[in-house]
C-alpha cells in the first residue's frame, strides 16, 4: 500500500511538473529562461563534458583485456670492433613485432569494466542533479527579479507619496496649522524612504546581474510564473519520494557500488596472469658482414603462453586491498551523509513552502487592513485627531506589509520548486521543456563504448556556453507593473492641505 501511494504521488508530480511551465510562449516567461539556461549555461555544459570524460573510462578499462601489438626497430653502428670477433658486424638493423593476448588476469579487467560502467551511471545521476539545481537557480533568479522590481516599485511610490506629504506639511506650517516638528518628521521620513529606495534599486540590479549570470540574457518584462503543481501533503511523503528518486542520492549510491568492484581489482594484483604471446624478429647486417655461410639478413618467429605468478611484492597488493576497502567505507559514509542532506533539504523546503503560504495569507490581510488604516488615519488627521507622525507610521506599515507579501510569494514559489527538485522531478524531461532536442548522455556512451581505434578523437573542443561580456550593465528601471492585490493605493483620502485632494498613486 505504501509503494502504491508513493507511485501515485510520483506520477502526480511528474504530470504536474510537466505542465508547470506550459504558460505563455513569449520570450520572457519562466519556460524561456529555463530553455536558455539549459542550452547555454556553462555549469550544465561543463557537467556534460565531464560526463563524456567519464564515459571514456569504460573503453579504457576494456583495453586492458584486449590484444596489444607493438613493434620496435633499431640500427646499431659499431664504432669499434674487436679484431678477434669475426661475427661482430660493423652495422646491424633489427625489427621486431610482438603480439600479446590476455587470457586470464585474475578478474581485474572484468571488475574494472564493471566499476567504470557503474560510475557512468553515477555520473548520469549527477548530471541530472546539476540539471535540477540549475533549474532551481533559474527559478530563484527569476523570482528575485520579480520580487525586487515590486519592492523598487513600492518604494518609488512611497517616496512620491512622502514628497507630497512634505509639501503639504510645509504649506500647513506656513499658515500655522503645523509645527516645525511636524515638518521635520516628514523630512526625516522622506530621507529614510529615499535611502530605502536606493537600497532596493541596488538589490534589483544585483538580482538582474545574477539572472544574466545564470540565464545568459538580461531580464526584460518578466511575466508571472505559472502555478506550481500540487505538492505532497506531508514532509514524510515528500521524503519517501526523494529517497527513491533524488539524483544526488542515486549518484552517491552508485558511486558506492563501484567501490565494491575496486576491491576485486585490487585483489587481482596478487593472482596469476596468463597471456598468449607471439613475436617476430628481423635482422639485417646492412652489408657490413662478409662471412661465408652466414646470411646477411633473416627472420625468426616465436609463439607461446606466458604465465606470470607473483610471489612477493613487498606487501603492495595487501595495501591496495586495504586502501580499496577503506575507500568503500568512505563511499558508504558519503551515501549516508547525502541521504541525511536530502532528508533535511526536503523537510526544510517543505517547511519554508508551508510557512510562506501562511505568511502570504497574513500579508494579504495586513495589506488590506493597513490600506484601510491609512485612509482612516488621514481622515482623522483632517479633523485634528491624528498627527502627521501617525500618518507617516501608517504609510510605513502599509509599505512593510506590501514588501512582506511580495517576498513571501517569492519564497513560497522558490521553496515549492526546490521541493520538487529535491524529490527528483525537476529535470528537463519532467518539466516538458522544448526549444530543441534534449541532451542525451546515453548517446555518447554508446558511441564510444566499443571503440578500439588508437588514432580516434573528437577534435579540439570549442565553448558551448554563451558569454555575457557583451551584456549591458543592468539598471533599476521598472519593466512590469505591480500585481493588483499588492498595488493598494497609499493615498486615497483627503490630503494634509485642507480643501485639496492628494493625487492617487496607482
Amino acid at each position: 500500500m505504501r509503494l502504491h501511494l508513493t507511485s501515485s504521488l510520483t506520477s502526480g508530480i511528474l504530470i504536474g511538473s510537466a505542465l508547470l511551465l506550459a504558460g505563455s510562449a513569449s520570450a520572457e516567461t519562466l519556460r524561456e529562461a529555463m530553455v536558455r539556461a539549459y542550452q547555454s549555461n556553462p555549469t550544465i555544459t561543463g557537467q556534460r563534458a565531464a560526463q563524456r570524460a567519464t564515459d571514456e573510462n569504460v573503453p579504457i578499462a576494456r583495453s586492458s583485456g584486449l590484444p596489444s601489438l607493438q613493434s620496435t626497430g633499431q640500427i646499431i653502428d659499431n664504432i669499434v670492433v674487436a679484431n678477434n670477433n669475426f661475427l661482430n658486424p660493423e652495422r646491424v638493423g633489427t625489427g621486431s613485432l610482438q603480439l600479446s593476448v590476455p587470457l586470464y588476469q585474475g578478474g581485474a579487467v572484468k571488475n574494472a569494466v564493471r566499476a567504470a560502467e557503474t560510475r557512468v551511471g553515477a555520473g548520469r545521476a549527477q548530471l541530472r542533479g546539476v540539471e535540477a539545481n540549475l533549474f532551481t537557480n533559474v527559478v530563484a533568479a527569476y523570482m528575485n527579479v520579480i520580487r525586487d522590481e515590486a519592492i523598487v516599485n513600492l518604494n518609488t511610490r512611497n517616496v512620491n507619496v512622502l514628497e507630497t506629504n512634505l509639501r503639504a506639511s510645509r504649506d500647513r506650517f506656513q499658515v500655522g496649522d503645523l509645527t516645525r516638528t511636524d515638518v521635520a518628521q516628514s523630512e526625516a521620513r522622506l530621507a529614510q524612504a529615499r535611502a530605502q529606495l536606493q537600497s532596493a534599486q541596488a538589490n534589483l540590479i544585483s538580482s538582474r546581474e545574477n539572472y544574466v549570470n545564470i540565464v545568459g540574457v538580461a531580464p526584460v518584462g518578466l511575466e508571472q510564473p505559472p502555478a506550481l503543481p500540487a505538492l505532497p501533503g506531508s514532509p514524510n511523503a515528500a521524503v519517501a519520494v526523494a529517497l527513491d528518486q533524488n539524483p544526488q542520492l542515486i549518484a552517491a549510491r552508485r558511486a558506492a557500488d563501484a567501490t565494491r568492484y575496486d576491491i576485486n581489482v585490487a585483489r587481482a594484483n596478487r593472482l596469476p596472469r596468463v597471456a598468449a604471446v607471439s613475436s617476430g624478429n628481423y635482422f639485417n647486417y646492412l652489408g657490413s658482414l662478409n662471412v661465408p655461410n652466414v646470411p646477411a639478413s633473416g627472420v625468426n618467429a616465436t609463439v607461446g603462453v606466458q604465465l606470470s605468478m607473483p610471489l612477493f611484492q613487498g606487501g603492495r597488493p595487501a595495501a591496495q586491498v586495504r586502501q580499496a576497502e577503506a575507500l568503500r567505507g568512505q563511499a558508504l559514509e558519503n551515501t549516508t551523509a547525502t541521504e541525511r542532506q536530502i532528508v533535511a533539504q526536503v523537510r526544510s523546503a517543505y517547511a519554508v513552502w508551508q510557512s510562506s503560504q501562511e505568511v502570504i495569507a497574513s500579508a494579504e490581510s495586513a495589506v488590506r487592513a493597513n490600506s484601510l488604516s491609512l485612509e482612516g488615519v488621514r481622515a482623522e488627521n483632517s479633523v485634528g485627531t491624528r498627527t502627521v507622525l501617525d500618518i507617516l507610521n501608517a504609510e510605513q506599515e502599509l509599505l512593510n506589509s506590501q514588501v512582506t507579501l511580495v517576498t513571501a510569494r517569492r519564497d513560497a514559489y522558490v521553496a515549492g520548486f526546490a521541493l520538487i527538485a529535491a524529490m527528483g522531478n525537476a529535470e528537463a524531461r519532467d518539466l516538458g521543456l522544448d526549444g530543441g532536442s534534449l541532451y542525451d548522455p546515453v548517446a555518447n556512451y554508446k558511441r564510444v563504448r566499443n571503440k578500439i581505434n588508437d588514432w580516434d578523437g573528437d577534435g579540439e573542443p570549442v565553448p558551448v556556453a554563451t558569454t555575457t561580456a557583451g551584456t549591458p550593465a543592468q539598471t533599476a528601471a521598472i519593466t512590469r507593473p505591480l500585481d493588483a492585490d499588492v498595488n493598494a493605493p497609499v493615498d486615497r483620502s483627503p490630503a494634509l492641505t485642507t480643501g485639496t485632494s492628494a493625487p492617487s498613486r496607482q
